[in-house]
């Protein structure tokens, strides 16, 4: 009588594939751990991931699970950070917002050499200004208040300054530095609105004509520098103002 083939083999193609030993890691290369018991796998939560709760998720290595507001989530459950807080620079260049996140693009990014990809710096990588908003020309008549406005982006935080383009005697341009001794033009710079941002006002009150022009706003670190313009045009009222009627004839 023929005997029947061995399910055996059969039997070890249906199993899972086994965990990396020492790593609670799947053959695979996933990010996985033992449960408490030691009897299941659980995929491990990344950056950003909700965390905690009744299923008891957890985090990936390096990774904390932080509480989050009260009715932001059900109770109990957090979110998944990065232990290490603050944002780093990575040697390609690019900013990231945790160390968490450069080590999540180095397992996903391609290997061409060992430490191709790595944390250049702390904080987030220099460059340049760069004029997020420029800006805008303005019409008005004298008399009024106008200003004009510009945000800038770098890091470092650059300084930002206003110009006004004006002629010399002689017919060549000259730039002079706002608020220089104009008695109605002001100059203000404030940090934001977003990180690493700088705005920059200038403001008239009140319009003269001769405060017509253009006004450059200047922005400068140690990596380079930006401009942008914006003009100030005052309007002629005699060519806006309706011609008086003739009086009327009082001869009958």
């Amino acid at each position: 009588m023929p005997r029947s083939p061995s399910l055996f083999p059969l039997l070890l193609l249906l199993l899972p594939p086994p965990l990396a030993p020492g790593l609670g890691l799947r053959a695979t290369g996933g990010r996985a751990a033992r449960d408490e018991c030691g009897c299941c796998v659980r995929c491990l939560g990344a950056e950003g991931a909700s965390c905690g709760g009744r299923a008891g998720a957890r985090c990936g290595p390096g990774l904390v699970c932080a509480s989050r507001a009260a009715g932001a989530a059900p109770e109990g459950t957090g979110l998944c950070v990065c232990a290490q807080r603050g944002a780093v620079c990575g040697s390609d260049g690019r900013s990231y917002p945790s160390i968490c996140a450069l080590r999540l693009r180095v397992r996903h990014a391609p290997r061409p050499h060992p430490g191709h990809l790595h944390k250049a710096r702390d904080g987030p990588c220099e460059f340049a200004p760069l004029v997020v908003t420029p800006p805008r020309s303005v019409h008005n008549v004298p008399g009024a208040q106008v200003n004009l406005s510009c945000e800038v982006r770098a890091v470092p935080t650059p300084v930002v300054t206003w110009r006004k383009v004006t002629q010399s005697p002689e017919g060549t341009q000259v730039l002079e530095d706002l608020p220089g001794d104009h008695v109605n033009i002001a100059v203000q710079v404030q940090g934001g609105p977003s990180d690493h941002e700088a705005t920059a006002w200038v403001l008239i009150k009140p319009l003269r004509k001769e405060d017509e022009g253009v006004y450059l706003c200047s922005s400068a670190n140690a990596v380079g520098e930006a401009q942008a313009h914006g003009t100030v045009t005052v309007l002629d009222l005699s060519k806006y103002t309706a011609p008086h009627p003739p009086a009327p004839d009082d001869r009958m």
